[in-house]
């Protein structure tokens, strides 16, 4: 496990790298003041103000071309009890409900990469399956904790994340796409595999679309990681298989 977390840290840290490069990309001049404003902690009741907030802030500081730029909405649901997890340890199963803001940064023949940015509110059915899962020395107070996540509960996830696709035209109007993705989310309640509050959303993708005139609907299959770099303990994580079906506009 400590090797797998280990591979995420990297692939986080590559991630947001590749990110910051689009965006320096996109922008003509970032003001080193906003660089500075970084909270570190988010309260939930704050996190969908900042994200409408930074979204204005980077439609009004980029050179956007509204032709690029999708709009949408995107619902699904994902499960631990799915290929290719499945651990006995645990169930977690996630509906979850997306906004969509798609960005074309170039097209060349038939493929395309877009950037995807997707504020979503999920509400997931966890239950600890293995009662050894907690042990003596976990909590002081293991034996209460063991009872409580022995329980079926809900928790409400915030998430916000930013992806990169990229996407290949098959035939006609159909097309295939690869999306990674990390960001932020806040959950309201800990497990006995993750912390309650700050941690990361990892995904990846694939799917296929369909365009019709202005509009694009579209399938995807993916797996998410959640976790929150040793932040706070526990941190095992949670993961989960997802479908999804989605609708976007073009401006």
């Amino acid at each position: 496990m400590g090797l797998i977390n280990s591979n995420i840290s990297t692939f986080r840290g590559a991630f947001f790298v590749g990110i910051s490069v689009i965006f320096a990309k996109l922008f003509k001049r970032v003001p080193k003041e906003s660089m500075k404003i970084i909270p570190q902690k988010i309260s939930v009741k704050y996190l969908f103000p900042l994200i409408y907030f930074g979204l204005l802030s980077f439609s009004t500081a980029a050179q956007l071309k509204k032709e690029n730029i999708k709009v949408g909405f995107a619902s699904g649901t994902g499960s631990q009890n799915r290929y290719p997890f499945n651990l006995s340890d645990y169930s977690h199963d996630v509906l979850f409900y997306k906004v969509l803001l798609n960005y074309t940064l170039k097209e060349k023949r038939k493929w395309a990469f877009e950037l995807q940015i997707e504020p979503s509110y999920n509400v997931a059915e966890h239950q600890m399956l293995n009662q050894w899962f907690v042990k003596p020395g976990d909590y002081d107070n293991w034996e209460e904790k063991r009872d409580l996540y022995l329980q079926k509960r809900t928790i409400k996830e915030y998430v916000l994340n930013i992806g990169f696709m990229v996407r290949y035209k098959l035939i006609g109007n159909l097309s295939t796409y690869a999306l990674g993705s990390v960001g932020p989310m806040i959950s309201d309640k800990a497990t006995e595999r993750l912390a309650k509050g700050y941690a990361f959303s990892d995904v990846f993708g694939l799917g296929l679309s369909y365009q019709i005139k202005r509009w694009q609907v579209g399938f995807q299959y993916s797996v998410r990681h959640t976790s929150n770099l040793e932040m706070k303990y526990p941190n095992s994580g949670h993961n989960t298989t997802n479908t999804e079906l989605s609708i976007l506009y073009q401006l």
